[in-house]
């Protein structure tokens, strides 16, 4: 990755243009999909899943089912406030930035110290300026926004408005992102390592190598996208379901034997 001698804060500070995104993708030569949102990018389609759907199916297939199904899935403006701190990093890090009244999840001083800390990350500059933001790629097999890209060594960073876990990032976001990682491979005809998941309620990023583990489960999660035709049998786990937005009217339906008996 270059260096690059100073931080444009005025262009860091430039919010997401999903307008264009959505411009890009119906110039696009394959099927246009219906929607495109920042929280996944397209629609679904036969042949090319999206990254939301992978990271779905490797949460709950079943969930998958009914997002597609309804075809109106919104991101929630808390979700999108909570996100634009990503691309405020240098801003936000200023000593004399109103923390308090940002969505953040710790102490302001807890915030500014964990700031501290992603100043030193070797991705600062893909965090800190990316050479582009709110980027839809196209994979072979997925495609889907990506947050920020650097182009010179080509990298991807997503986005995440929730709490990260203790160590590695939650294993939909992990399938997420080497949806993401492989797309830009696709694009750019060069190798791409690694991604990088950021936290900026946290203010902390973390990395995700494309290890021969990971990429099983990104296969397996595109597989388990790409056969779904009706609702899939529920899942035993209750901490799941319980933060499931579709709780209320899963499991009205099912192929599972052990559910119907």
């Amino acid at each position: 990755m270059r260096t690059r001698s100073s931080v444009n804060t005025s262009s860091v500070a430039r919010q997401p243009s999903v307008p264009n995104a959505i411009s890009s993708i119906r110039r696009l030569h394959s099927p246009t999909p219906k929607r495109l949102t920042d929280y996944g990018g397209s629609r679904h389609t036969d042949s090319v899943s999206t990254f939301a759907d992978l990271a779905a199916a490797a949460y709950c297939p079943r969930k998958l089912y009914y997002r597609r199904r309804d075809d109106e899935f919104e991101i929630p403006e808390t979700v999108r406030a909570k996100r634009r701190l990503a691309f405020r990093y240098p801003n936000l890090a200023a000593p004399d930035s109103d923390l308090a009244s940002e969505p953040i999840a710790v102490t302001p001083t807890q915030y500014r110290a964990n700031l501290g800390c992603l100043r030193e990350h070797d991705a600062w500059e893909l965090l800190a300026q990316p050479d582009r933001t709110e980027v839809l790629l196209e994979g072979k097999d997925a495609r889907g926004i990506a947050h920020k890209v650097d182009d010179e060594t080509p990298t991807v960073s997503l986005v995440s408005a929730g709490e990260p876990p203790e160590e590695g990032v939650w294993a939909p976001q992990s399938v997420r992102a080497v949806a993401a990682a492989k797309a830009l491979a696709w694009e750019s005809g060069e190798s791409v390592e690694r991604a990088y998941v950021e936290y900026p309620t946290h203010g902390r990023v973390r990395t995700v190598e494309l290890t021969t583990r990971k990429k099983a489960r990104y296969r397996e999660a595109l597989a388990r996208a790409r056969s779904i035709d009706g609702p899939p049998s529920r899942i035993d786990n209750d901490a799941k379901c319980d933060a499931c937005e579709y709780r209320s009217r899963c499991g009205t339906k099912t192929r599972s034997l052990r559910s119907l008996l």
